[in-house]
């Protein structure tokens, strides 16, 4: 018997029913993302499931073109990730943190290597790992293909809604003192949401967040002050929190600091779009009270950038990660192996 796309549009249509119903209630949900990626998934899924009512003439041209579109496809991200690498090292060093577009489009190239090679490997001890290896690839890719996917959405459904206080997060001073175009961008963002609100008449207090590192003469908090100073923000609308050393530092302490000064508190944090995301799941998990919304960043230091707040997602969730890798490894070697 053919199997329709019922079933999967059905499964699809429930993903998209719970994302909608988890979406309203908190945005910062990574599993969020996850539930649109099966969703989407599911509609392909489906797709190619009904090309069997079809003439095969028509099945076998769809086909061939997926089949043509999907290494095609992967080439073109191996090479893009690669080009941007290229100009990440060039700009910014070759410190590890910035290598991570290149490594990205060598694996890339390596999975389609393997893939190719899996395709006229005989079934044996070689089959069987780097069919492990290409399941848990494949559920990687898919995690980072819904962090990414979702991270747009996130980014774009800006809410609106008056708040307390407009939280900046730090990153790392230029010559230990001077706030880099990074940061600097962040303190923009947060200035123009603080006069937009000031203008509706409730200016918002602006609370900047980031300790003195090593390399750092000053903590980050002072020099975003002074920042903000010198554009016309007032002393009593600034709070410094000066401990932190890391985002979720960052969120925890500034929200303390804003549940003393004003219980029950309503805030936006300001980061910098790849980090947006991220940002807004540490601040759910720390109890902070509000939405995250991120400033522009250079487009050549997006995809370095997406893959560092992903390993730091992946990592917020250990156990989970690593046992769904743990099944598809043991899966893909039972099956091949006594395949």
């Amino acid at each position: 018997m053919t199997t329709s796309f019922a079933p999967y549009g059905l499964a699809a249509a429930v993903a998209l029913l719970v994302f909608r119903q988890r979406f309203q209630g908190d945005r910062r949900r990574l599993g969020n993302g996850v539930l649109l990626g099966a969703c989407t998934l599911l509609l392909l899924l489906g797709a190619l499931v009904e090309l069997d009512r079809y003439p095969h003439p028509v099945a076998r041209a769809v086909t061939g073109a997926v089949v043509i579109a999907v290494p095609l496809s992967a080439v073109a991200v191996a090479g893009f990730l690669l080009v941007a690498g290229v100009r990440t090292v060039r700009r910014e060093g070759p410190r590890p943190a910035n290598l991570l577009s290149l490594a990205a489009g060598v694996a890339v190239l390596g999975v389609l290597g393997l893939t190719a090679a899996v395709a006229v490997a005989e079934d044996g001890p070689f089959r069987a790992a780097a069919t492990a290896v290409l399941l848990v690839a494949g559920y990687l890719s898919f995690l980072l293909a819904c962090f990414v996917g979702y991270a747009v959405l996130y980014h774009r459904a800006v809410s609106r809604r008056t708040v307390d206080f407009v939280v900046v997060l730090g990153a790392g001073l230029t010559d230990g003192s001077t706030v880099p175009p990074l940061l600097a961008a962040r303190l923009d963002r947060a200035l123009t949401l603080f006069r937009r609100q000031e203008s509706r008449g409730r200016a918002p207090v602006l609370l900047v967040s980031g300790g003195k590192g090593s390399d750092e003469r000053v903590p980050e908090a002072e020099a975003m002050a002074d920042y903000l100073t010198a554009r016309g923000v007032p002393d009593e609308l600034l709070v410094q929190e000066r401990s932190s050393t890391n985002t979720r530092e960052n969120l925890e302490f500034s929200g303390e600091l804003m549940e003393r000064i004003r219980p029950g508190y309503r805030c936006v944090v300001v980061t910098n779009d790849f980090h947006a995301l991220r940002a807004a799941i540490t601040a759910r998990r720390a109890g902070v009270r509000g939405e995250a919304v991120g400033a522009p960043t250079a487009a050549y230091y997006r995809p370095g950038a997406a893959l560092r707040e992903f390993a730091a997602v992946l990592a917020t969730y250990p156990a989970t990660n690593l046992a769904v890798c743990a099944v598809l490894a043991a899966a893909g070697l039972r099956a091949r192996w006594s395949g």
